[in-house]
């Protein structure tokens, strides 16, 4: 199927190793594209998610791979097996040749070089290919707002290289009032004639909750999130039974415990794997309790209730902390450590996030995945 000819064609290159936020990121940037009459197509090369990409956007799977563990030490293909040489050629290969199929106009490529070293035996490949290509496409970099701190010697050198020879934009998916790329990459001043910030990637403003719950906790879609889950349990049962609750296991979690969560749930508590309209169901809560994620914090701040954040910090991560805490500074959000995290600490939490009075206010941008499709028109 070929693009009409008024139609930009967008390659879109997304990977997630652990959770989904990557890819639930990159997936509402798409959809934006695509209804900006972009033509998109998303290459994902990790394990298939129910609803994503999303519609109107063609869809390349690569053999998946995930992370070893939560300290991204290793790769793996979908069955657990650490991946080899062939594997990882196997997928160059392919990737290759989506990019010939497709004769983009602009390769987005998320996160690399700034994360996603793990894959550059086919993106360094990609990257050339797409250099020796007439007429050469735009090549962007679609970033979050806040990195991860990097404690290997060279590591940022090297990244300045790669975005100096091979990349036009670097887009920072933020808002520039509350976090800035200098904040978290230390030679941002280096690039800074790429750096275009778009905002915060919100989804739209949610329809009206069909159901209601007072609670809503989350673990995103990550499997990491078991002992939130855990502890916001025994703090239910502790905390006035008048409250209805709702705890959003995420997709990763194994169903033994997800079996015993639930058995375990009183009355006033409703034990979910998923729910499509979880945003929604913030804008009618009086408050949320998740980690502190790029896409589960856009939707708090769009539907404007009141949070606990209890940040991710297995394998060394900074990132969600960082966030975590500037939202606590701007009083939007209350935040819970992971080594403090309990059934008592929760609820102690818990009780102090719903004395807080009216919902908080701010002024971030979040209408970046909109933005993003301006930029790259205006770059064409």
């Amino acid at each position: 199927m070929t693009a009409p000819a008024t139609q930009k064609r967008v390659l879109f290159y997304v990977q997630h190793l652990l959770g989904i936020g990557h890819l639930a990121r990159a997936s509402r940037i798409a959809s934006a594209l695509a209804e900006a009459d972009f033509d998109v197509t998303v290459v994902t090369g990790g394990t298939p998610v129910t609803g994503f990409p999303g519609p109107r956007v063609r869809h390349v799977t690569l053999p998946a791979i995930t992370s070893g563990d939560a300290g991204f030490s290793g790769l793996t293909d979908i069955d657990g097996n650490p991946v080899d040489d062939a594997f990882k050629d196997n997928r160059r290969d392919l990737l290759l040749s989506a990019f010939r199929e497709c004769q983009p106009d602009i390769v987005i490529i998320e996160a690399f070089p700034f994360g996603r070293r793990q894959v550059r035996f086919e993106l360094l490949p990609l990257l050339d290919a797409i250099a020796a290509t007439q007429p050469k496409p735009l090549v962007v970099t679609s970033l979050r707002d806040i990195l991860q701190e990097r404690s290997k010697p060279g590591r940022d050198e090297e990244t300045v290289a790669t975005i100096k020879q091979y990349f036009d934009r670097v887009l920072v998916h933020g808002d520039p009032a509350f976090a800035r790329l200098e904040d978290t990459f230390p030679l941002a001043a280096e690039i800074s004639d790429k750096v275009v910030y778009t905002g915060l990637v919100a989804a739209p403003p949610p329809a009206k909750p069909q159901e209601q719950f007072d609670i809503i906790v989350s673990a995103g879609g990550g499997a990491v999130g078991n002992a939130l889950i855990r502890a916001a349990l025994e703090a239910a049962k502790s905390i006035d039974g008048t409250l209805s609750w709702a705890l959003v296991t995420g997709p990763n979690l194994p169903q033994s415990d997800f079996d015993e969560i639930s058995a375990g749930a009183p009355a006033h508590v409703s034990v979910f794997r998923f729910r499509p309209d979880f945003a929604s169901l913030l804008a009618g809560a009086k408050l949320s309790v998740s980690q502190a994620g790029y896409n589960t914090v856009c939707d708090i701040l769009r539907a404007g209730c009141h949070a606990l954040l209890i940040p991710f910090t297995a394998g060394g991560e900074t990132e969600q902390t960082v966030r975590a805490e500037r939202l606590a500074r701007l009083g939007l959000a209350h935040v819970l450590t992971e080594n403090d995290l309990s059934a008592e600490s929760m609820a102690s939490a818990i009780r102090s996030a719903l004395a807080a009075n009216g919902k908080p206010p701010h002024g971030l941008d979040l209408d970046g995945a909109g933005r993003t499709a301006e930029i790259l028109r205006g770059l064409l």
